[in-house]
Order: C-alpha cells, then structure tokens, then sequence
C-alpha cells in the first residue's frame, strides 16, 4: 500500500479514538483537542479515561467517553452505531490493542492468549472499521486509522500471536483502503516500531529506535491529514522490510528462530 490517497473530512466532526486512556491514543486525543475537534474517547480505565477527558476538554472542545472492553465485538460495533448517531464521526482511529509473547519458561503461547490477541487486535477493529465505513460512505467523506506493528512484516515464532493479528488488521486495511478510496473515505494503516507505551515496557531486552509516544501521535496526525495509506515509523524499518523480502526463506526462518524474547507480567 503506498502513494497518498486521500480523503475527505469534516473539521467539526467528532474523532473517535479507542484505547484512549493511555499511551498513543491520549497522545491523539490531546493532539486533537488541541486542534479543537471534539472526540468520543473509549477505553477500559474509568479513572485514566477520565483524567485524559479533563485535560482535553481544558481545550475547550466536547469530549464524550465510553469504557468498554474490546474482547466484545459486537458490542463494541453496537457502540460505534450509537456513538455515530449522536456524535457523527469525521475520523475514527482504532489505536486499542494488546501486547503478548511466549515467556522464556513456555513452550507455547497459552491458547487463551492468542483467542485475547486475535479478538481485541484483528476480529473487533476490523468490525469496527466495517461500521464506521458503513457511516461514512453514505456522507462521502471520513477516515479510519487501524493500527497495525512492524511485527506484521515477519513470522516471529515467540509472539505468533500478535505478529499474526497484526499481519491481519495489516491485510484487511489493505483491502478496505482499495475498496474505500474511490467512496471519498481514506483509511489509513500504521505500523510503528517500539513506542514508549506501558504495553513495550513489558518488553524484557533491546527496543531499538525507540519512539516517544506523543512523537508516535503526531507521526499519526499529519498522515491522516496527508491521506497516507500506510505510515510506517521509523523509517529504517521500511528499509528492513525491503531487505527482509530479499532474504531466502530458510536463511530467514533460522534469523528469526534464533531471535530471544520475553516479557514481565
């Protein structure tokens, strides 16, 4: 997915953001505030929610929010609808996702992990990218960002899991994007590498290229404004994703097979 194709968007509507009680999407939501769009901000802290829905209406701006538990993916797509029919989406940024990886002391990912991973990373954004495009076509016009990983690019044999779910939202915002574009909506994938976010602090070792999360917001912002299809960050993990179709498959398998991970709790 590559060159920019954009959208169209209505400045006075509302900016949806999942997973807004912490990391990326309360950097988008005060990042938005700041523009002075309104938002309907969902996530699953009552406490942190509110305290990220305080410092943006200090903005001035409407905020409305919802806590809710993404394993649910029909309620979370019933949501939408209702949230859209008082709060009329302009952009829908689907940034709520989980993080997860065999442990050192596993031989396998535990089977309740990855229904987690698959549910609350691919199966409920997916629907709900569906939903608001349902919402957004008839008004010709909106834009949905579905966050993806890095981790998409590569069969990572210690978090199968997420690697997979990622590789998922990765296709089917392809797919969406090609299907939308000519209906004035945009769609946008992100695949960033670590950002600093209490998910990647679980990561026990090396998080190279590190990225702050207020930088990974703004990253976002200007590639919705810019129509971007795909943003991916840092830019060096574009220039090993191009390298990495260069590398023969067994010469791969026995990089990515040797590669160790593990995560606190």
């Amino acid at each position: 997915m590559t060159g920019k194709l954009g959208s169209r968007t209505d400045e006075g509507a509302y900016v949806l953001i999942t997973g807004a009680s912490s990391g990326i999407g309360a950097e988008l939501a005060w990042l938005y505030a700041a523009r002075g769009r309104p938002l309907v901000l969902w996530g699953r802290d009552v406490a942190r929610l509110e305290d990220v829905a305080v410092r943006a209406r200090a903005f001035g701006v409407d905020v409305h929010t919802r806590v809710l538990d993404l394993m649910d993916g029909a309620a979370a797509v019933a949501a939408l609808r209702e949230d859209d029919d008082s709060h009329p989406l302009g952009i829908a940024i689907l940034a709520a996702g989980l993080g997860d990886m065999r442990r050192g002391q596993d031989v396998v990912e535990r089977a309740e992990d990855v229904l987690r991973l698959g549910l609350v990373n691919y199966a409920t954004p997916s629907a709900m990218a569906a939903a608001a495009a349902e919402r957004m076509v008839p008004r010709g016009r909106g834009h949905i960002v579905l966050i993806g990983s890095v981790a998409a690019f590569h069969a990572l044999p210690f978090a199968a899991a997420y690697s997979g779910s990622k590789a998922g939202i990765k296709r089917f915002a392809e797919a969406q994007q090609m299907a939308l574009a000519p209906l004035g909506v945009g769609v946008t994938l992100v695949s960033p590498g670590f950002v600093d976010t209490p998910m990647s602090r679980r990561v026990v070792g090396a998080k190279p290229f590190l990225q702050t999360a207020p930088a990974a917001a703004r990253r976002i912002a200007r590639a919705v404004d810019r129509g971007r299809p795909h943003l991916v960050f840092p830019f060096v993990f574009s220039v090993l994703r191009l390298v990495d179709t260069l590398v023969p498959w067994p010469l791969k398998r026995r990089i990515l097979s040797a590669i160790k991970a593990d995560q606190t709790d």
